[in-house]
C-alpha cells in the first residue's frame, strides 16, 4: 500500500516547447502553484516533472493548511496562502478538498501548553485567530475522547485539503491557461550563458529560458550542488496511514500527544502516530551536520538516527558532477519512494480506540512514507540565487509545504519575473543559511 495509489492523474504535453518565459522544475504543490500564478500573469511556462504531478511529498503529507504553530517568519505567507485556498477552487472550477474546519491541539503536558501559550502571544501581533483553551473546553472540543486534558489551543479558521487532489487540480487549471506540462521528463541541468540562466537541459531536449524556478523538494540541494551552489538541506523519513471510513470524531484536524488525525472526504482519517521521524546518515547529512546540529539537539526526542539505503541512493547520496547528455539519477528514481514503517500502525490504532472507544473496528486502509525536505531552521528557501541570475529556489519546506504551497508558488513566481513580491521574501533568503550568520532556531513545530 502506498500513498500515490489514489493520486489524481493529470494529462501532460508530449512535445517540449523550444522556449518559455519561465521553466518550473518540479510539479508538487509549490511548482504547480508557481506555474499557475505565472500563467495568470501572462507568462509562457513549461512545467517539468521527472515523475508525475504530486508524486512525492505533495501527496504524502497530512493535508493541513495551518497558521497555528508556524514559525513567525512563515505567518504572512501562510495568511496569503489561506486567501488562495479560499478562492482557488471557485476560480479553477475544481474541488481541491479544502475545508476550513479548524484545528484543535490538546495536551496533558504543562510544558507543551506553555510553549503554545508563548506562540499564541507572538501570533497575536498578526491578528491570528487562535485562542488558548482550558481542560474543560479541550474536553468539549474533543467529544468522546477519554483523555484528561489540561488545556490546548484552537485555530477555528485553519483547514485541511486533500493531498491526492489539490496539486493535480491546480496543474489542470495551469494547463488550461497555457502552461505546458511534461511528466516523466527529468531536468538534468541548467544551461547558462554569460553567468546567467539561458535554459534547461532535459532528457527530451533543451528549452530556452532566462528564468527557472527550482521547486524540486528533496532533490533541490543535490541539483544545486551540481552547479556550484550550496543549500543546506536534509531529508527526514516519515510514515503516515489512512484509515477505513469511520465515525467522525473531529470535523477538523486534531493534534494530541499520542496521535494526529486529519478527516478525509471519504470518511476515513489520515493518521500520523507519535513515532520518531527517521534521519538517515548520508553524505549530504555529513556535509551539513554542523548547520543542523542546533535543530537536532532541540528535536532529538522525536528523531531516530540510523544508516540506511539513502546513504547510497537518492537525493542525499553522493552523485558528483554528472553529464547533462546522459541518463541521470532523476531518470532512475522517477518517484522517490520510502519504505513505510509498518510497526507504527497497530499501536496507533490501539491509542485511537483507547481515546475514542466508538472507533473500535477502525483499520488501516493505506500506508505510505515520504522524505521531507528540511532546512536547518525549518523555514523554506524561496529565493533568488545571487550567484546565478535568473534562478529562483523554492524548496526546503520542512514538513510545512503543503498548506503554504499556493502562497510559496506565488512568491517564487514574483521573484522570477521581478513583480512586486506578494510578501517580504527576506526571511526566506538562501543567504541566511550560507553566509556564516547563526542559524535561527525553528519557531514552530
Amino acid at each position: 500500500m502506498v500513498g500515490t495509489r489514489l493520486l489524481d492523474t493529470v494529462e501532460g504535453d508530449a512535445t517540449l516547447p523550444e522556449a518559455a518565459d519561465v521553466v518550473v522544475i518540479g510539479a508538487g504543490i509549490v511548482g504547480v502553484s508557481a506555474a499557475y500564478a505565472l500563467a495568470k500573469a501572462g507568462h509562457s511556462v513549461a512545467l517539468l516533472e521527472k515523475g508525475v504531478v504530486a508524486g512525492e511529498q505533495s501527496s504524502r503529507n497530512w493535508g493541513w493548511c495551518r497558521l497555528l504553530n508556524r514559525d513567525e517568519r512563515e505567518i504572512p505567507l501562510m495568511q496569503h496562502s489561506h486567501e488562495l485556498w479560499d478562492r482557488l477552487p471557485a476560480e479553477i472550477g475544481a474541488d481541491m478538498g479544502f475545508r476550513r474546519n479548524g484545528l484543535v491541539y490538546a495536551t496533558k503536558d504543562p510544558a507543551q501548553l506553555a510553549r503554545w501559550q508563548e506562540w499564541a502571544e507572538m501570533a497575536a501581533a498578526y491578528q491570528a485567530p487562535v485562542r488558548m483553551i482550558d481542560g474543560a473546553e479541550a474536553k468539549r472540543l474533543t467529544p468522546g475522547n477519554e483523555q484528561d486534558w489540561i488545556g490546548g489551543v484552537v485555530s477555528p479558521r485553519d483547514g485541511r485539503a486533500e493531498p491526492a487532489m489539490a496539486a493535480p487540480a491546480l496543474a489542470k487549471a495551469a494547463r488550461a491557461l497555457g502552461v505546458t506540462l511534461h511528466q516523466t521528463c527529468a531536468v538534468r541541468g541548467l544551461d547558462t550563458t554569460g553567468g546567467r540562466i539561458s535554459g534547461v537541459f532535459t532528457e527530451k531536449g533543451r528549452i530556452r529560458s532566462q528564468a527557472v524556478i527550482l521547486a524540486a523538494g528533496a532533490w533541490a540541494s543535490m541539483f544545486l550542488r551540481r552547479h556550484g551552489i550550496d543549500m543546506p538541506q536534509s531529508s527526514v523519513h516519515s510514515t503516515v496511514f489512512a484509515t477505513t471510513p469511520a465515525k467522525q470524531v473531529s470535523p477538523g484536524g486534531l493534534f494530541t500527544p499520542d496521535f494526529i488525525l486529519t478527516p478525509l472526504l471519504d470518511g476515513g482519517y489520515i493518521v500520523a502516530a507519535n513515532a520518531r521521524g527517521r534521519l538517515e546518515l548520508t553524505p549530504a547529512g555529513i556535509r551539513y551536520a554542523r548547520k543542523f546540529l542546533p535543530s537536532l539537539r532541540k528535536n532529538w526526542k522525536v528523531v531516530e538516527l540510523r544508516l540506511g539505503r539513502s546513504f547510497f541512493e537518492g537525493p542525499d547520496a553522493w552523485h558528483g558532477r554528472w553529464s547533462f547528455d546522459r541518463p541521470t539519477v532523476f531518470e532512475k528514481i522517477r518517484v522517490l519512494e520510502a519504505k513505510p514503517k509498518t510497526s507504527i500502525v497497530e499501536p496507533a490504532l490501539r491509542q485511537i480506540v483507547a481515546a475514542y472507544p466508538e472507533l473500535a473496528g477502525i483499520r488501516a486502509a493505506r500506508l505510505w512514507a515520504g522524505w521531507i525536505d528540511s532546512t536547518p531552521d525549518a523555514v523554506p528557501v524561496i529565493s533568488r540565487v545571487d550567484a546565478l541570475p535568473g534562478l529562483v529556489v523554492a524548496a526546503g519546506f520542512s514538513g510545512h509545504g503543503f498548506g503554504i504551497g499556493p502562497g510559496a508558488g506565488r512568491l517564487a513566481a514574483d521573484l522570477a519575473t521581478g513583480a512586486p513580491p506578494v510578501v517580504d521574501a527576506t526571511p526566506f533568503a538562501l543567504a541566511r543559511l550560507v553566509d556564516g550568520s547563526p542559524i535561527r532556531s525553528p519557531g514552530g513545530i
